[in-house]
């Protein structure tokens, strides 16, 4: 089943001699349940895809239809809602409310929508995510995989077609950083859960589905875990 649609992905800042041709003419597909990493050098043009997707810039042209729906021929409060309730996001700095705890920032998203959320949905992504003991604990009082745990937590809560995790491992060591991947993984095989990473370690990319490749805007599928290139 076909979750994201990209076609013809065109993102130009800029016009003569200062235009950048941020995005050009990308085209690809993620279909129920993928894991997928995008990698690329700084500058290649992945956040800018990133942005696009989850709906926080507006491409030059092109379409992104997210479960058959055209997130850009939507006005922008209705297209704000979907965001809200289709698309989660993991950030590498965590973002997290310092003055809630772990429990409160998990259920955030549900909050800011009117939603009421499910105690036992709550007490399950605890456990997956081993907050449990932890629950009441200000992000202050947490390591940095403790806090990004509980950003994977915030992600999941609203049960989203989609994650954009944007180096979700940037600020973690390494041991904390394959923590981060294989909880990512096993949201998406227990859940079903569709999630698209940016991330610049290609040591990261052994247990993703499908590696994507950005360099100077352009989009190349590399293939699946089987593929030799990034070995």
């Amino acid at each position: 089943m076909e979750i994201l649609k990209v076609q013809n992905l065109w993102k130009v800042y800029g016009k003569d001699e200062v235009k950048i041709e941020a995005l050009k003419n990308v085209t690809f597909s993620l279909e129920k349940g993928e894991f997928v990493a995008v990698v690329g050098e700084s500058g290649s043009g992945k956040s800018t895809l990133l942005n696009c997707i989850g709906a926080l810039d507006i491409p030059t042209s092109g379409t992104i239809l997210m479960d058959g729906q055209n997130l850009f021929s939507m006005k922008e409060e209705e297209r704000t809602i979907f965001r809200r309730r289709n698309i989660g996001f993991i950030f590498q700095s965590f973002q997290l409310v310092s003055e809630l705890n772990v429990e409160q920032n998990i259920i955030f998203p549900l909050l800011l929508d009117y939603r009421k959320p499910d105690l036992a949905t709550v007490e399950e992504i605890l456990g997956l995510l081993g907050l449990t003991d932890r629950r009441y604990h200000l992000p202050s009082q947490l390591s940095g995989g403790q806090q990004q745990r509980v950003a994977i937590g915030r992600a999941l809560i609203t049960k989203p077609k989609l994650i954009l995790a944007d180096e979700p491992t940037g600020n973690l060591d390494s041991k904390n950083s394959q923590d981060v991947i294989d909880l990512l993984t096993k949201a998406s095989h227990k859940y079903q859960q569709t999630i698209l990473m940016i991330t610049h370690n290609k040591n990261l990319t052994a247990s993703v589905d499908r590696v994507l490749q950005v360099s100077d805007g352009e989009l190349t599928d590399l293939g699946g875990k089987a593929n030799e290139t990034l070995s």
